[in-house]
């Protein structure tokens, strides 16, 4: 974890002035990627939700990352603490503000996503994961899967059945640790590859509505 506060480049769903009390949604874009790309997202999704597109920290070919990956998409597991510590740091200094804490990432973003979760898992509401995986942590003790066993937040987690970049080994884990640490809803796309598509948003949209606004009435 950096010993410095990161100050990302973050594009905002709506300004500042407008921003108090609403439930926040933080994007983490995937692999060579930028904070412009799901921010397109946001007409699809609930209105009530502030949404923050956060760019990942590492500049790399044509857009960033969030740590270095491999060919056969491999990472090293200090690295996505590195990445993720970051991320916290800039979190902490905005989630007072907000109602609600909810991320969502597609790709390696989606790592990021379950990543941030697993560390306090005690501050997140919800994830939703787009085509994309969750590490294997080894074991290392910035993941709190203990935590996250108990508390079991809700998470969406969709992909197409024609993605040909997330791997089968990497499809395994994530299912393996998903139905033990999280009230997962998963779902499968026909003839969808590493995208995204309308109807999918349907679902991200129907699951925040009923994980995190219905909820937060409810409990109000």
């Amino acid at each position: 974890m950096s010993a410095h506060a990161w100050n990302p480049v973050v594009v905002w769903s709506r300004p500042e002035s407008e921003r108090a009390g609403t439930p926040l949604l933080v994007m983490f874009h995937g692999y060579l990627s930028h904070e412009r790309d799901l921010i397109g997202l946001a007409p699809l999704l609930p209105a009530e939700f502030t949404i923050a597109s956060v760019r990942a920290p590492h500049a790399l070919g044509p857009g960033f990352t969030w740590f270095p990956l491999t060919q056969d998409i491999d990472y090293s597991v200090e690295k996505v603490v590195e990445a993720c510590g970051d991320v916290w740091s800039w979190l902490d200094a905005v989630r007072d503000q907000h109602s609600s804490v909810t991320l969502l990432g597609f790709s390696m973003g989606m790592a990021v996503a379950t990543s941030v979760l697993r560390h306090r898992p005690a501050d997140v509401d919800a994830v939703v994961g787009l085509s994309g995986f969750a590490v294997d942590a080894g074991g290392d003790a910035f993941f709190d899967d203990e935590a996250a066993r108990r508390l079991r937040r809700p998470l969406f987690w969709g992909r197409g059945q024609a993605d040909a970049v997330i791997g089968e080994d990497k499809i395994a884990h994530t299912l393996a640790w998903a139905r033990d640490h999280a009230e997962l809803s998963k779902m499968l796309y026909a003839g969808l590859p590493h995208s995204i598509n309308e109807a999918e948003m349907g679902h991200v949209s129907e699951f925040l509505r009923h994980h995190v606004l219905d909820r937060s009435v409810a409990e109000a």
